[in-house]
């Protein structure tokens, strides 16, 4: 790996500060730049989006409870716990099926899942404050509902590297009347341990061996996502969270639509090699990486 760490510094931040605009870590936007600028192999950019959005998410926690009044959580604890709780669970099966899925099948369902990040943005940028409120707090079926709304956000989070805070307050907002103050801190407290858990399961299957990519890109990109949502919050008072959200949203789409054109094009390859039209890739060369 000969990447020099200015261009993942520079990256970094960039992303940070338009994950810090509209409240989000990040991750699923450095997905894209990991498999594409920096040609990294689908589950080697997973893993390694991963572990920087556990250290984005520390930054992020330590700002947040360290400089803000801690909310009161009373009455979602029961849906709170259960998200956890499911989260973790599926986070750490999650990260046992990445090491399974071959890449081409990884590719597909990074690009179906981002498509569904950047519809999901760009539905709420569309609708802002016509969106409905949430169920009242209360009721028997928050905590099984909770359950399965984390098991769903654990396992999109092992196999997109993100901490899911794009799925999680949303859920929180919208589907148990949180407010956004609150499902932002509820989010951090559901998303630590998961990806923590994620970060562990990974390191302990031998995921973080390749040092070069964990010095020269994971290190700095995630020293600029954490200096870039620093400033994103600053900036926040500034610029429009809606119009940002419709930017983004667009750019996943478009980035779903480059990584399952890209999948398609390794299917056709492959099946011409299996017909003996094109010669097999040398075995000692992981696919997607550079020489």
């Amino acid at each position: 790996m000969r990447a020099s760490p200015l261009p993942a510094l520079g990256w970094g931040a960039a992303i940070g500060t338009l994950g810090g605009l509209i409240g989000l870590g990040g991750a699923e936007f450095r997905l894209p730049v990991l498999l594409g600028l920096f040609a990294l192999a689908a589950h080697q950019a997973v893993r390694l989006n991963l572990l920087m959005s556990l250290a984005t998410l520390a930054a992020s926690a330590v700002a947040r409870f360290g400089f803000a009044s801690f909310p009161a959580l009373a009455g979602h604890w029961p849906e709170i716990l259960a998200l956890l709780l499911a989260a973790l669970t599926a986070a750490w099966f999650g990260a046992g099926l990445l090491a399974r899925l071959d890449a081409l099948r990884l590719t597909r369902i990074i690009a179906a899942l981002l498509a569904a990040i950047g519809a999901l943005l760009l539905a709420e940028a569309a609708a802002g404050d016509a969106l409905p409120p949430g169920a009242e707090p209360g009721g028997w079926w928050r905590a099984p509902a909770g359950a399965v709304a984390g098991a769903g956000i654990g396992l999109v989070s092992s196999l997109l590297g993100v901490a899911g805070g794009e799925l999680i307050i949303p859920t929180l907002i919208f589907g148990f009347g949180v407010d956004i103050r609150t499902a932002g801190t509820a989010s951090l407290i559901i998303s630590l341990p998961a990806v923590a858990v994620g970060v562990l399961r990974h390191a302990r299957a031998g995921g973080y061996r390749d040092r070069a990519a964990v010095l020269r890109i994971g290190a700095p990109m995630a020293a600029g996502s954490v200096a870039g949502a620093f400033a994103g919050a600053a900036l926040l008072p500034f610029v429009p969270s809606a119009a940002l959200k419709l930017v983004l949203g667009a750019i996943l789409l478009a980035s779903s639509v480059k990584l399952w054109r890209k999948g398609a094009a390794k299917a056709a390859a492959r099946a011409a090699r299996g017909a003996g039209h094109l010669p097999a890739q040398c075995p000692n060369r992981p696919e997607g990486t550079r020489r």
